[in-house]
């Protein structure tokens, strides 16, 4: 029988993993730290001290799984000492503490919120962070400042103006982490959810349209997910997601594909129709995709007509 690495030893792999070149490979460690942390807190907090300044943002979000009071300490110290990455996750850390159920440990870390929020020689996406957090409300106002934005944008405060965090995207495409991209799609996803107004929400489309040419332009498949899943949707999608799939997309993408291209049959979009088939034949051309395949047989068994037309097209 196989002998299980303790939690002490499996958590040291793991934390060494924040530090790995690959997001990917960072981001499941962060995954899996996130299952242990309610009974590894004391080996998180050992490794924290000589962690890395990445690895330690790293540790900060994987604590807020646990809620202990034991990590007050931790995010009083990263809200002075880290950089804005670990000010936005010590934030975080410190808003699952005030619902922790411990209450002095809920009232230190309201007061540790509340003091970062009236800090004028903080950010302002930091500050508005923190008074979200704390359950203050919004600064009057919007940054403007790009450096702002897109500090502000990090932490799920995006701009009144859709416009401002699509330059604030395009100036940093090529600059910005791979993890902070993929999670302005998920953020900008939402607030398009929550948008009334159709001209509206289709200009955060186009925004998130943006985020996911600058992850494929660098060769991500992070937010892959999000392209497949947005292909589904009733509304037309700016000609930036297919752009971006035709890229990147894997062999998961086709039976997605397969099924906007059946749709677009019945609804007579031309312009939609032909940028799918594009899409389609980039990645089977790329994969090396047969009907053979798994995939393009799963697409041929739901979408017959439409697999068929696009693998002979």
């Amino acid at each position: 029988m196989p002998i299980k690495p303790s939690p002490g030893a499996e958590i040291r792999d793991l934390v060494a993993a924040l530090d790995a070149e690959d997001a990917v490979t960072r981001e499941s460690a962060v995954a899996r730290l996130r299952l242990l942390a309610p009974r590894g807190v004391d080996a998180l907090l050992r490794a924290y001290t000589s962690a890395s300044p990445e690895a330690r943002v790293g540790i900060l979000r994987t604590l807020e799984s646990a809620a202990s009071p034991r990590i007050l300490p931790v995010a009083r110290e990263a809200l002075t000492a880290g950089g804005a990455d670990a000010h936005l996750a010590a934030i975080a850390l410190l808003r699952a503490l005030t619902v922790s159920g411990h209450p002095d440990a809920s009232r230190d870390a309201l007061d540790a919120l509340v003091a970062v929020a009236l800090d004028d020689s903080r950010t302002a996406g930091v500050r508005e962070a923190a008074r979200d957090a704390a359950g203050l409300p919004p600064l009057t106002g919007t940054p403007h400042r790009e450096d702002d934005v897109w500090t502000a944008a990090l932490a799920g405060q995006l701009p009144a103006s859709p416009d401002a965090l699509k330059r604030a995207v395009n100036a940093r495409r090529d600059t910005a982490r791979l993890t902070d991209l993929q999670r302005l799609v998920d953020c900008v996803r939402a607030r398009e959810r929550k948008e009334d107004d159709l001209a509206r929400r289709e200009q955060w489309r186009v925004v998130r349209g943006a985020v996911h040419q600058a992850l494929a332009a660098r060769n991500s498949r992070l937010a892959l997910y999000d392209l497949r899943d947005s292909l589904l949707e009733p509304e037309r999608l700016p000609v930036a997601f297919l752009a971006a799939i035709e890229d990147i997309g894997d062999a998961s993408c086709v039976e997605t594909l397969a099924a906007a291209y059946d749709a677009s049959s019945r609804s007579g979009d031309m312009w939609w129709r032909e940028h799918l088939a594009s899409a389609f034949r980039a990645i089977v051309h790329r994969e090396g995709l047969t009907r053979r395949h798994a995939a393009i047989k799963r697409a041929l068994a739901r979408w017959p007509s439409a697999t068929t037309e696009l693998m002979t097209r």
